[in-house]
């Protein structure tokens, strides 16, 4: 075995051109570890915060967990399946050919990152970072006086419910004091969040979005609908408006704000997940019962949405998220987080283009706020060929790049 080196491909980059360390074939967290896993899925949350690196033997570039090693500038390296059982022990990965080297250390160290060119702080706009978890706020306001361009961290619902053990789809089907408490629990994870903002920042909550095939990894008692295919399944906007355990957990949310945080509550946003138009919007705006002084933005990441951004405007979106890593895989039928497709999925197609560029327009013309996730690899391209959004959304470690530059 020595000496022989596995072939792979890079999905995320790290901050390091080499990485030595011990493979994890566990699911448990092992500090600083390479964890070696079949696929990324939530259920492996803990452990893949935990390693320095990923090793994966399906997957794609913009899979949720792969967007989360993104934000946290954790490499994943995707190979074949079959030569992951050869990854045991001390292993170097080559983060610039996308190769595992087995054997002795053949360097004394990692070496650093080269330096990429990048642009500059003013393209940003209002800068959006998506964030996993607290400690994301402090990295980005630790890159000093370019941080004042960031004026929101996006987070995940479910990235909450991970980060603090909860399981969502257990606690909603548990009765009212379960469903109380999830709510009560969700509000405290997010009050810590608030305690990291500088003056005049915001934390937008994107509401649960748990597809079934990840609902099922961290859901114990609940029952899980097995889909033939989550991604167009249930879940998003369509499953928050046949919940009503969940308003009732976000009521509970809300008022604990309320009362922990006062007038900074209103310091948090809320934004629905995969809408397709504007009866979507206002029926999910009623069906929560939100009160008149509670905004409520939109995720635009269908082709639907997009058809539809002057009516979902006009329906009284506070904001519009375009979630291009979706927009992508609905554009172009090319599943994101499936390998064999990956040639076919491509961020910079030009009809993928054309609707954030649609999108961007008409939110601009409604005087709604906009804002366009980028991966830190588009950011120019996109600069180059958009109508030009209020700010952009860019993953942690990607503008933490930007803005020490």
């Amino acid at each position: 075995m020595n000496g022989r080196r596995i072939q792979g491909s890079l999905l995320t980059a790290g901050t390091r051109t080499t990485l030595r360390a011990t493979c994890n074939r566990t699911r448990h967290p092992q500090a600083g570890s390479i964890l070696i896993a079949p696929n990324l899925e939530a259920g492996l949350y803990d452990a893949i915060v935990a390693a320095s690196a990923v090793v994966c033997g399906e997957g794609g570039q913009t899979g949720h967990m792969q967007s989360l090693c993104r934000g946290r500038g954790i490499p994943v390296l995707l190979v074949d399946e079959a030569d992951l059982a050869a990854l045991v022990g001390e292993v170097t990965l080559d983060l610039e050919d996308g190769s595992i080297l087995l054997g002795p250390d053949p360097a004394a160290g990692p070496l650093p990152a080269p330096g990429t060119a990048t642009p500059t702080v003013q393209d940003l706009g209002a800068a959006c970072a998506v964030i996993a978890d607290f400690q994301d706020i402090r990295t980005v306001n630790a890159c000093g006086p370019n941080a004042t361009c960031v004026d929101s961290f996006f987070i995940r619902e479910e990235f909450l419910c991970l980060a603090a053990g909860l399981s969502p789809l257990d606690a909603l089907d548990g009765g009212p004091e379960e469903t109380a408490r999830y709510g009560r629990a969700i509000a405290e994870r997010l009050c810590a969040f608030v305690e990291e903002l500088r003056p005049g920042q915001r934390l937008v909550l994107r509401l649960l979005d748990l597809r079934s095939d990840h609902a099922a990894s961290v859901t114990e008692q609940a029952p899980v609908a097995v889909e033939p295919n989550p991604e167009l399944g249930l879940h998003g906007a369509r499953w928050l408006l046949g919940s009503a355990p969940y308003r009732d957990a976000l009521h509970t949310m809300l008022d604990t704000l309320r009362t922990r945080l006062g007038d900074q509550a209103e310091r948090i946003h809320l934004s629905v997940p995969f809408l397709n138009d504007a009866d979507e919007y206002a029926q999910l705006r009623s069906h929560l019962e939100l009160p008149p002084d509670v905004s409520l933005s939109a995720f635009i990441e269908t082709p639907a949405a997009v058809h539809a951004t002057p009516q979902i405007c006009a329906a009284g979106a506070s904001e519009l998220f375009v979630g291009v890593k979706d927009l992508v895989q609905f554009y172009l039928a090319a599943d994101r987080g499936n390998h064999l497709v990956a040639d076919s999925y491509q961020t910079r197609h030009p009809a993928v283009l054309d609707g954030v560029h649609r999108v961007v327009e008409a939110a601009r013309a409604a005087g709604t706020p906009v804002r366009v996730f980028s991966l830190g690899a588009d950011l120019t391209h996109y600069l180059a060929r958009l109508a030009t959004p209020d700010g952009y959304m860019m993953c942690t470690a990607e503008l933490a790049q930007v803005l020490q530059s």
